[in-house]
């Protein structure tokens, strides 16, 4: 039986989860809120103009400076929030695709507010949980997870025999 309620979806921005390897190592990029006492990801709004990879990757640019390599599919969907149930407007919950970019150089970030730091991954999950729902917490502590799973999955990939073979070859 169906719900008399009218199902109302949620509006839909994008972020690039930003990443660089150390060695065997990952870390991870992230900013301050434009309110400035929480981290998250780069993140915006989608553009009709551009593909939703294309989107978070200028997000990147424009809050991290961050310049590199985006996967055109999203690897994640999460529920974020913006604003607090005290004050007009209450709070809004957004979904976010999050698109994995491999940043291969920073510069100065267009929002210089915004603070762009590198974080290990548990570094990550613990800051972008601060301040924050744990309902929202664990959203963001899933796409690390996630994101990590992903990036080890790649690297895998990378150095399997065959692989290595090729672009040895490749590069002669």
């Amino acid at each position: 039986m169906g719900s008399t309620r009218g199902s109302k979806s949620l509006p839909l921005q994008v972020a690039a989860v930003c990443y660089r390897r150390r060695g065997t190592a990952v870390e991870f990029l992230l900013v301050n809120t434009n309110g400035g006492n929480k981290w998250t990801f780069p993140k915006g709004c989608v553009d009709a103009r551009l593909s939703h990879s294309q989107a978070a990757e200028r997000e990147a640019a424009e809050e991290a400076g961050a310049l590199g390599t985006i996967e055109p599919r999203h690897f994640h969907l999460y529920i974020h929030s913006k604003g607090v149930f005290w004050q007009p407007g209450g709070v809004q919950e957004f979904v976010v695709k999050a698109f994995l970019m491999e940043v291969h150089q920073t510069r100065r970030p267009d929002e210089p507010q915004r603070q762009p730091t590198w974080f290990s991954p548990e570094e990550a999950r613990q800051q972008l949980g601060k301040g924050r729902e744990v309902k929202y917490s664990r959203e963001l502590g899933a796409a690390i997870d996630r994101a990590l799973e992903r990036i080890h999955f790649q690297g895998a990939l990378l150095e399997r025999p065959e692989n290595r073979n090729t672009r040895a070859t490749a590069q002669s």
